[in-house]
């Protein structure tokens, strides 16, 4: 039997960081990015505008219970009225990722040196993350449907994530709150069913968010080859444990009664629906497809990340 030896481990550990992509470069070509394009939300978008009668607040193939018995039996308007309170549910979401998001930037970089292109990019992320969230919270205001918190246990579940939540933990979860809202964001801001400030307001999105992917990936990369063991295995099950919470959390059944639905009906629909398993499926491939790349759906996190519904 060939055993690894240390110097085996050491050479090994040489090649993977001869791929990594030199940190201060990445930085410094996101931070010219982003002073090429980004975006104040309250100048860019026509707030006052009145909203297009018969335009959806999401396409209606995104929407929980799309082609179920329960949304054959509902009328065009009814839909559309659903469409905008799950929309407003994803905006109310979002706040609250990314107001984990920015705590586990600030830990990050806080023992870091405040001069590195790294820092700066990542301060400059917080400011992106601080316009997205006023951005969400106006949307839902202007949409005048209820603001959606996720329910209490998630919540406080969050506060213990990004108390307890290691680094490479930390940028597997960013990646899990961004890229399944940015595919479906990349659908939403060219669809010309959809109002007009959704797809603004999606557009926005999706232009900064791709910088922030770009940024959690490669120190993602990073930190599954350089973390200790104890910290790559971590991050294994609390990714796993944090995508059966997202998954849950994507769906706040308070909207279904809002419009005048059965909770409990709609609920079993949304589960029992090969498209919206799908939806949330492919979704989630491009992500789920990295983290296996990289190493982070092994062992019993793997299972995890099956029960959450996003990995086949």
């Amino acid at each position: 039997m060939t055993t690894v030896t240390e110097a085996d481990a050491l050479e090994g550990l040489r090649d993977a960081l001869g791929l990594l992509k030199d940190r201060e470069q990445v930085a410094e070509r996101l931070l010219d990015s982003s002073a090429k394009h980004s975006f104040d939300p309250d100048k860019e978008l026509d707030w006052d505008a009145p909203f297009e009668d018969g335009k959806w607040f999401w396409p209606p193939e995104l929407v929980s219970l799309y082609d179920t018995p329960l949304w054959k039996r509902m009328s065009e308007e009814q839909r559309i009225e659903l469409s905008k309170h799950e929309a407003a549910a994803l905006a109310s979401l979002g706040i609250w990722f990314e107001l984990i998001l920015m705590q586990l930037l600030v830990r990050h970089v806080y023992d870091k040196a405040a001069t590195s292109a790294h820092v700066r990019y990542a301060l400059t992320e917080i400011e992106d993350e601080c316009r997205h969230s006023k951005m969400f919270a106006r949307l839902i205001t202007r949409g005048g449907t209820p603001h959606y918190p996720v329910a209490r246990v998630h919540h406080n579940l969050g506060r213990l994530f990004k108390t307890i939540s290691t680094t490479p933990g930390s940028f597997t979860a960013t990646l899990l709150g961004e890229e399944i809202l940015d595919w479906m964001q990349r659908l939403t801001f060219p669809d010309e069913r959809v109002q007009t400030l959704i797809r603004g307001v999606t557009r926005i999105h999706v232009v900064e968010e791709a910088r922030h992917v770009r940024y959690a990936r490669e120190e993602l990369r990073r930190q599954m080859v350089t973390a200790p063991r104890w910290s790559q295995e971590f991050t294994r099950l609390t990714s796993g444990e944090f995508a059966r919470v997202f998954s849950v959390a994507f769906i706040n059944p308070e909207v279904y009664a809002n419009v005048g639905l059965d909770q409990k009906e709609a609920m079993a629909q949304v589960k029992a629906s090969g498209h919206r398993r799908e939806i949330m499926q492919t979704g989630a491939r491009r992500l789920t497809d990295f983290l296996d790349d990289i190493g982070v759906l092994r062992g019993p996190g793997r299972q995890l990340w099956r029960a959450s519904g996003l990995l086949a």
